[in-house]
């Protein structure tokens, strides 16, 4: 008797040690998609490139035609009281993006 329960369990262990684990690991992803900053954003990019990568479309704040500063207000959401909005501040230089700033703001409630 105390021979088959042994044989039982060994056959037992053999199995479930080549089966996959209940609620197996999902495959591994590549480290940039795991990144939070995944603005589709790329230097070099020109003006219209950058409305549509963004999904929204850019307001101009300053500077000479080709070297202009461009803002784009994200809505992030919020609580349904007070929306939560960031603004993108994106610089162009010859026409094409060299760099963007995300500013926060100041919460105008507490001013």
């Amino acid at each position: 008797m105390k021979q088959a329960i042994l044989a039982a369990s060994a056959v037992l262990l053999s199995v479930s040690a080549q089966a996959e684990p209940f609620g197996g690991m999902p495959p591994r992803r590549p480290f940039v998609a795991t990144l939070s900053n995944n603005t589709p954003l790329a230097f070099g990019m020109d003006a219209e490139q950058t409305a549509r990568a963004l999904g929204q479309p850019l307001q101009y704040v300053r500077g000479r035609p080709g070297n202009e500063i461009y803002l784009a207000l994200r809505n992030l959401g919020g609580s349904g009281l007070i929306p939560y909005r960031h603004r993108l501040f994106l610089q162009f230089r010859h026409g094409r993006l060299a760099g963007w700033k995300e500013d926060y703001g100041e919460n105008w409630m507490w001013e």
